[in-house]
């Protein structure tokens, strides 16, 4: 068995590069994402060794990369497509959902659009404006699209590459802020073997509150249950990692045992997925809810100033306290 320690971004790396060693279909197409390797290097050295006919270098437009793409993906190609940054992706959003989401739909099932579209999301590396946004919600809405975030390094590896051989458009959220961190990566694991793609797990077992997070949220729910274990409480951990479609089955299981939930993301509040994941509990557990389900989110603002990024995204102690309040009905 190869294991290696990887940060999420190498891993991510690799399991782009697997893909493009087993499929000649699979074509990777964003700005600068060959010569550079990306501006998170997540594409590093790919070009180099696949050439730029599979590894391609696109203008600086993104309703043109995800246009493009389709008309590959109708073709037989499985297009990748890097969107350098989650604030870019918004002259694409027009493309995404009127035409990415909708094809297969509108020809009856008689075409397939198996494409990527790649997006580091959410804050926290002090970015300017435009740089650090959360936009799932957005797709998640979006009837025809698949949604997934990964939050850790085998997950990036494997889901990645679960993602690519897909048949359905598949929106691919990274979480920037976590590119960095370090995780055991069993690089010989078959995709047939792997955890499915579209399916929420456990990332720590407890029993008196269920934490809900995904992408870079599911850490720090990780350290806010390390933490609450000092006072004597034992926090569930479930990491969402898709969230269209919503996998809650998991979910409905441990908020039944426990009997609070607590739901956590960086993307404002106001119909964010806290409020769907929310409702969903109320309706499937609500007799075994000791308390609301309660959510944690961003402020309903514009993302701010990278100086005061700290104070707009949830944290461990904002964590703490809605675990607190929960036990307070």
């Amino acid at each position: 068995m190869a294991t290696e320690t990887l940060t999420l971004g190498k891993a991510l790396n690799v399991g782009l590069r697997r893909a493009l060693e087993n499929d000649p279909k699979v074509v990777i197409m964003g700005e600068d994402v060959g010569k550079l390797g990306g501006v998170f290097r997540i594409t590093d050295g790919l070009q180099k060794d696949f050439g730029d006919q599979r590894v391609i270098d696109t203008p600086l437009a993104e309703s043109g990369i995800i246009g493009t793409a389709v008309g590959l993906a109708i073709r037989g190609y499985r297009p990748v497509c890097e969107i350098q940054f989650d604030g870019f992706v918004y002259p694409a959003y027009d493309q995404i959902v009127s035409q990415v989401a909708k094809m297969h739909y509108r020809s009856r099932g008689k075409l397939n659009i198996p494409m990527v579209i790649r997006i580091p999301f959410g804050g926290g590396i002090g970015a300017v404006e435009h740089h650090s946004e959360s936009p799932e919600a957005y797709f998640a809405h979006t009837a025809g699209l698949k949604v997934v975030s990964c939050a850790s390094p085998q997950d990036a590896y494997v889901m990645i590459q679960q993602a690519i051989a897909s048949d359905d458009p598949i929106v691919f959220l990274e979480p920037k802020r976590r590119y960095w961190e370090k995780g055991q990566v069993d690089l010989d694991a078959p995709l047939s073997q792997a955890y499915p793609l579209h399916a929420a797990r456990v990332a720590r077992a407890g029993s008196d509150v269920t934490l809900l997070a995904y992408g870079p949220m599911v850490r720090t729910c990780l350290d806010a249950a390390t933490a609450a274990a000092e006072d004597g409480r034992n926090l569930e951990v479930i990491d969402l990692r898709t969230l269209s479609p919503l996998d809650l089955g998991v979910v409905y299981e441990s908020v039944r045992r426990t009997g609070r939930a607590v739901v956590v993301h960086e993307a404002p509040g106001n119909l964010g997925m806290g409020a769907e994941i929310a409702a969903r509990i109320t309706e499937e557990c609500f007799y075994s809810l000791e308390s609301p389900v309660l959510r944690v989110t961003g402020f309903d603002t514009p993302y701010p100033a990278a100086r005061v990024e700290e104070e707009y995204l949830p944290d461990l102690d904002r964590v703490l306290d809605a675990v607190d309040r929960s036990f307070g009905w």
